[in-house]
């Protein structure tokens, strides 16, 4: 761990959002998983959400260009469970979602919690989200084609999000609690010693100012 790493990882992890998340409800082709954990880590997603009732996500594609080492993704069995554990943490969650309730993506507060819900590739959100999400947002298309792909969905409408944030100054102070930046700042540094030491049931040892371990 150099000196300059260090503070790139502290830097990054200043501007990291605990308040904007996406759920991403069944997303399983690798290539749109990982571009859409790409952008979340690009507009300074903490921690994502999937919802697969087998437990698991699609493999990483190279497109996520190692985004989901810096992205946190917790996987829920069912969206139910999911709305729920996010509603229950004061967020609101948009599905992006055509319907007659949909509004213009732009006219949503990011500033505030939020969750950009996102369907399936083929299917799009299902009949249960779409009854579960707080309201409904669509990006206004001029052409033939009604529908965009999963992964540029979510771009378009998280650098929305980032644009407000950015101009609410939400970027300009560490947002992340005191004890989630030192755990996520040590797992970040020394990924191979934060497992050791969560195998072993013990805390992470203090980094002192250049990054290096205080023993």
């Amino acid at each position: 761990m150099t000196p300059e790493r260090y503070r790139r990882l502290r830097a990054v992890l200043d501007r990291r959002q605990p308040d904007l998340t996406v759920l991403m409800e069944n997303v399983h082709k690798p290539h749109n998983f990982s571009a859409i954990l790409r952008t979340a880590d690009a507009v300074g997603v903490f921690e994502a959400h999937a919802v697969n009732p087998t437990g698991g996500v699609p493999t990483f594609h190279d497109t996520s260009g190692g985004s989901e080492k810096w992205v946190y993704l917790r996987v829920h069995p069912d969206v139910e469970e999911a709305i729920a554990h996010l509603k229950g943490r004061g967020f609101t969650v948009y599905a992006a979602n055509l319907s007659e309730r949909a509004v213009d993506y732009r006219e949503v507060d990011y500033t505030r919690p939020a969750v950009v819900l996102l369907g399936a590739e083929k299917w799009g959100v299902s009949t249960r989200a779409a009854e579960l999400a707080d309201a409904d947002v669509i990006i206004p298309m001029m052409g033939m084609v009604q529908s965009l792909n999963v992964s540029v969905a979510a771009a378009v409408i998280l650098f929305e999000a980032q644009r407000q944030r950015l101009a609410a100054g939400l970027y300009d102070r560490p947002r992340l609690d005191p004890e989630t930046y030192r755990r996520a700042l040590f797992e970040w540094a020394y990924p191979r010693e934060a497992e050791v030491y969560r195998r072993r049931g013990v805390p992470y040892p203090a980094l002192d100012e250049e990054g290096r371990i205080v023993k």
